[in-house]
C-alpha cells in the first residue's frame, strides 16, 4: 500500500519555474509508474505525464509539452516534476499517482494518489 506524498507547490511569477516532488517514506516506487495530473479550479482532472520503472517517459499533454519534465531519482526514492515558463493557466492542483503496470492514459488505472500539492501562477 503506497502513500504517495507531493511537495514543491507554492506561488509563482509567469515565466517561473517550480519542481514538484512525488516520494513515499515506506515503499519503493521503482516498480511503479508514476503519473503526475493537474486539477484547476471547475475542471476536470488531466493527465500531463508519466514516467514507467524503466525510466521511459511520456508526455500525454500537448499544453505542457516542452515546458514540464518528469524524472526518477532511485536513490532519494522520487519522482520530480520540472515545471519550466509557468502561465496562469498551469494554476491547479497537482497530484502524482503510482501503478504497477505500464503508464496509460487510462486515470482508472492508477490505484495510488497522492494528497495533492497547489501550484498558482500570478503576478
Amino acid at each position: 500500500q503506497l502513500q504517495l506524498v507531493e511537495s514543491g507547490g507554492g506561488w509563482v511569477q509567469p515565466g517561473g519555474s517550480l519542481r514538484l516532488s512525488c516520494t513515499d517514506s515506506d515503499s519503493n516506487l521503482d516498480y511503479y509508474s508514476i503519473a503526475w495530473f493537474r486539477q484547476a479550479s471547475g475542471k476536470e482532472r488531466e493527465l500531463l505525464n508519466c514516467i514507467a520503472p524503466s525510466g521511459g517517459t511520456t508526455n500525454y499533454n500537448p499544453s505542457v509539452k516542452g515546458r514540464f519534465t518528469i524524472s526518477r531519482d532511485k536513490a532519494k526514492n522520487t519522482v520530480y516534476l520540472q515545471m519550466d515558463s509557468l502561465q496562469a493557466g498551469d494554476t491547479a492542483v497537482y497530484y502524482c499517482a503510482a501503478d504497477r503496470w505500464e503508464c496509460s492514459d487510462w486515470d482508472q488505472q492508477y490505484d495510488y494518489w497522492g494528497q495533492g500539492t497547489q501550484v498558482t501562477v500570478s503576478p
